[in-house]
């Protein structure tokens, strides 16, 4: 353990996934803004294309750290939490581009109140998920490593808001929709943004383990 620590270890890693959380949060603020203006037709073609260029810049940096894995004698830490972080920080960029792209598929009518809740909570996961990236090169500072830890806390109260918005939310639908049709979009959608907060928690657990092993 102490030899492996001496050895050199390639910070491109932290770089990378800094780039793909600044993505992430790029992707959930287009969509935001998508949910926004989504009256106005010119501008949700243009937050969708936003939503779809985060997406593929994300892809790109997943592909490049995959890459580095295998060419990289020493890393910063376990291979498999490198994996496992990079891939499931892309799998909330894909499930954005797919909740913006079931808007369009689904020909969602209007944004109503409750995805615009679940919209805005995954920002603020997608953001405070970026953050505790930020901080993985540091937390060798016993500060640093409590602060990341409280942010991942963060991350949790969010997707148990998001959890508790969207079963009102199916409540209401089912009680109050009567078109079978808008049920099924309007259902779709719900899943769909409380499930990036599902996997913005998902980062955050790991991101408390990379925190526990190597702090």
């Amino acid at each position: 353990m102490l030899f492996s620590k001496l050895l050199p270890q390639d910070d491109k890693f932290f770089t990378l996934f800094n780039q793909h959380s600044e993505c992430v949060v790029a992707a959930a603020v287009a969509l935001g803004e998508l949910v926004l203006n989504y009256d106005d037709q010119s501008k949700r073609v243009k937050f969708t294309r936003d939503v779809d260029d985060a997406e593929h810049a994300a892809d790109r940096i997943t592909q490049e750290v995959n890459r580095a894995l295998h060419r990289t004698f020493i890393t910063p830490f376990d291979r498999e939490q490198i994996h496992s972080l990079i891939n499931t920080m892309d799998d909330v960029v894909d499930l954005i581009q797919d909740s913006s792209e079931a808007m369009a598929l689904y020909h969602v009518k209007s944004m109503t109140n409750e995805i615009m809740r679940l919209t805005d909570i995954s920002i603020k996961c997608c953001k405070r998920m970026s953050h505790a990236v930020s901080l993985i090169p540091m937390i060798a500072d016993a500060n640093v490593a409590e602060a990341a830890l409280k942010t991942c806390e963060e991350i949790d109260q969010l997707e148990s808001d998001a959890d508790r918005v969207m079963r009102t939310a199916m409540s209401d639908l089912f009680r109050q929709e009567v078109d079978v049709r808008e049920i099924i979009k309007l259902k779709t959608m719900y899943e769909l943004l409380e499930t990036i907060t599902d996997k913005c928690e998902d980062v955050a657990n790991l991101i408390e383990g990379i925190i526990l092993e190597n702090s």
